[in-house]
């Protein structure tokens, strides 16, 4: 498992806040992730789990504070150390908790995978995972509440910093992906990013024309046989370039193909 640069930060949040009908969610300083709630009559659906004990102890605290409700559900929008770490105390404290993933994404605590759609009954309210395919990683997956019109969107979508591309990205596959996510989306819409404050539509279409323009300039890059080496140097980016490294080895890896060689006499 691929894991990202910490992002620095005291561990303690500013706890849950309701941002739709039971509905919450926590963004915690340490790397500036979310954490959201969702309550049904069955319980409550946690998506994603921080990434170290400190910030899952903190995150168990406020779980107390906001409902006496059981957790009947974990859901992992992608494998990353910072959204599946408290999978396992999760589980110390709700035995048989089940944990849901894509089938691609390295969780080990996941129990219960999908390949396209799957739904989450809570009793009352149904939550749908879609897989719209690779980006940030090749198992991401968004969550749509549909009786709410909120999508949590994961790394898919970042508001705090640019997307990330790790050595675990898919640079030419993101933009299709986004594409899929926005055709779930209303004019009213709120969306849940990995990182960050919650967005509208309009930030994903010009979040999904930027992750567009990385993959042509590219895709230009090698079909014009500029060395991988001068990439960053040779284009203008729609996100600061030191934070493209390891795009550039992704998407020269990809594209690239040999050179076809002369006959030998």
């Amino acid at each position: 498992m691929t894991r990202p640069e910490p992002r620095p930060g005291p561990v303690t949040g500013e706890g849950f806040t309701e941002i739709a009908d039971r509905l919450w969610v926590a963004r915690y300083a340490e790397w500036d992730v979310n954490v959201t709630v969702l309550e049904g009559e069955r319980g409550l659906l946690v998506v994603d789990t921080m990434g170290s004990d400190e910030t899952v102890r903190v995150l168990l605290d406020d779980l107390r504070r906001l409902s006496r409700r059981d957790v009947v559900a974990v859901v992992n929008t992608h494998e990353h150390f910072d959204h599946v770490h408290g999978n396992a105390r999760l589980r110390e404290v709700w035995p048989g908790l089940p944990v849901h993933a894509h089938e691609d994404a390295d969780i080990p605590d996941a129990d219960t995978r999908f390949a396209s759609v799957a739904l989450v009954d809570l009793g009352d309210r149904l939550v749908e995972l879609v897989h719209p395919g690779r980006g940030h990683t090749r198992g991401d997956l968004v969550v749509r509440v549909d009786d709410c019109d909120v999508v949590l969107a994961g790394d898919l979508v970042e508001e705090s910093a640019a997307p990330a591309y790790g050595v675990d990205s898919f640079p030419f596959d993101w933009p299709g992906s986004l594409d899929l996510v926005v055709g779930l989306l209303t004019e009213r819409t709120l969306v849940v990013p990995g990182h960050g404050a919650p967005v509208d539509r309009q930030f994903v279409l010009d979040q999904r024309d930027d992750v567009g323009t990385v993959a042509e300039t590219f895709r230009d890059l090698v079909t014009r046989g500029v060395p991988e080496s001068e990439a960053l140097a040779s284009a203008e980016w729609p996100f600061p370039a030191d934070g493209l490294q390891q795009a550039v080895a992704r998407a020269y890896a990809q594209l690239e193909r040999p050179r076809p060689q002369l006959p030998l006499a």
